[in-house]
């Protein structure tokens, strides 16, 4: 900084304090909502930008407002001093992923223009914590570049970097939370061992509240994180045994961040298109090479314990809060998920029938037991992550429903064609079981699928997952 700076610095009003002078961006988002909240409870009056039209609330004004449209960050920043920038655009199917940072760019440069042509004073922008010297994940990357962006201009912007954010709703902490909650054994990549410092969510708020109180962090750029240095197996093992239960962690060279995206998808309601930006930028560690903020802002950051506790007390507060969401549809995702829990255990208890029904001496060959066994452990698989409720559980139903079709249909062959396939002719009984194991297996098919597609909807109204 110039010697002129520096006095023009101190010489500059704090701003913000004008009614409704603050705007934060993104204010549907977990740390928006968040740091409305917070600004709000100290006695700030925030104009809040969201692309879908809200009501006002005390303190609170609702603009609604694209990034992606100049014309709308104009009518948003109107007689704004300080701007909170929390903008992502990680959201939506394969195709728009594939074009998150241009659209991230985009928003940053048409809300530079905006601002500058509004005569913001301040813009305050949340990013992550990366380290220049490293090759880095399309997520950090465009992080970085936004933040660029902005600075580009003539209005001063503090940048806060933070690493993985522990928030009710956010998406690591969503990773973390069903990854550990459903599996007792974790098939794992190496970019589990990546160190982080976990920051708090209501930490992240409070530097972001400071940093418009402190005029001193104008201009600057801090790194931010949690008073802990872990690994990302160690934050499951730390959260598992806040559950007060055992994990087992296998790590293997082979599953790239692709193939992760994909398991996480499965697993959690993390969609892949989020998980694989996410898993990307754990790839390298997080951690805190710059603590200078503390010159200015300085509270005691919650550890990770304590931050992991407030993220499952404010889920529960979220879940509650939408306890009375009723479903329109005549099948929703309960009935569907109550139907296809029972077929698949209709479906075990048919399969048993070949071994102490059956006369034919065919199911105790070899290769009848070999699939057998392979069959009921599917089942087993399916019911376990069925029961858990994961998209993962109801691919499984689903392919396990239409191979058992097939089977069983192959096992009457001989109704039509006079001959059969797989094994001796099935007597009567053994016929209609089949024809009836088609039938629970079809009703499977179905609300497989139903509850395949119903699950994310089913989550995002607050749901108990």
């Amino acid at each position: 900084m110039t010697i002129a700076s520096v006095q023009k610095l101190e010489n500059m009003e704090i701003v913000g304090t004008k009614p409704y002078s603050i705007l934060v961006t993104g204010v549907t988002g977990f740390i928006g909502s968040k740091l409305l909240t917070r600004l709000t409870s100290s006695g700030y009056t925030v104009k809040a930008m969201s692309r879908r039209k809200l009501s006002d609330k005390p303190g609170i004004k609702y603009i609604q407002a694209d990034a992606l449209v100049e014309n709308d960050l104009e009518n948003a920043l109107d007689g704004v001093e300080v701007a909170y920038y929390l903008l992502h655009s990680m959201e939506g199917d394969k195709k728009e992923w594939e074009n998150f940072d241009k659209r991230e760019s985009l928003q940053a440069k048409n809300f530079l223009n905006a601002a500058t042509k509004a005569g913001v004073k301040r813009i305050i922008y949340l990013g992550g914590l990366v380290n220049d010297g490293l090759d880095l994940s399309r997520h950090m990357k465009s992080r970085k570049t936004v933040g660029d962006i902005l600075s580009s201009g003539d209005i001063p912007v503090t940048q806060l970097r933070a690493s993985i954010i522990i928030g009710a709703q956010g998406g690591s902490f969503a990773m973390l939370r069903y990854l550990v909650e459903r599996l007792r054994v974790m098939v794992c990549p190496k970019w589990v061992k990546s160190l982080a410092q976990p920051i708090c969510l209501s930490d992240v708020v409070e530097y972001l509240v400071k940093c418009m109180e402190k005029k001193e962090t104008t201009g600057k750029t801090f790194d931010i994180g949690g008073p802990e240095k872990v690994n990302y197996e160690q934050m499951m093992r730390i959260y598992s045994a806040i559950l007060n239960r055992n994990l087992f962690v296998l790590q293997i060279p082979f599953l790239t961040t692709k193939l992760s995206s994909y398991w996480i998808d499965l697993i959690t309601p993390v969609k892949a298109s989020l998980a694989r930006p996410l898993v990307e930028s754990l790839i390298h560690d997080s951690i805190v090479h710059d603590d200078s903020i503390k010159k200015y802002i300085d509270f005691e950051l919650k550890s990770l314990h304590e931050s992991i506790i407030i993220a499952q007390e404010d889920m529960i507060k979220i879940e509650e809060a939408n306890k009375g969401y009723k479903f329109s549809e005549k099948m929703g995702f309960p009935i569907n998920q109550k139907i296809l829990s029972v077929s698949l255990i209709m479906m075990a208890i048919i399969g048993t029938t070949y071994y102490w029904l059956d006369n034919r001496l065919d199911v105790f060959e070899i290769s009848w037991l070999i699939g057998s066994i392979v069959w009921f452990v599917a089942i087993g698989f399916g019911i376990l992550f069925v029961m858990q409720k994961t998209r993962l559980g109801y691919l499984i139903a689903g392919i396990l429903s239409w191979v058992t079709i097939a089977f069983w249909l192959f096992d009457n062959f001989y109704v039509i064609f006079d001959m059969s396939l797989i094994a001796q002719e099935p007597d009567i009984y053994m016929t209609l079981r089949n024809f009836l194991g088609v039938v629970i297996a079809g009703i499977a098919v179905f609300s497989s699928h139903n509850v395949f597609h119903k699950i994310r909807t089913y989550q995002a109204k607050g749901k108990r997952i």
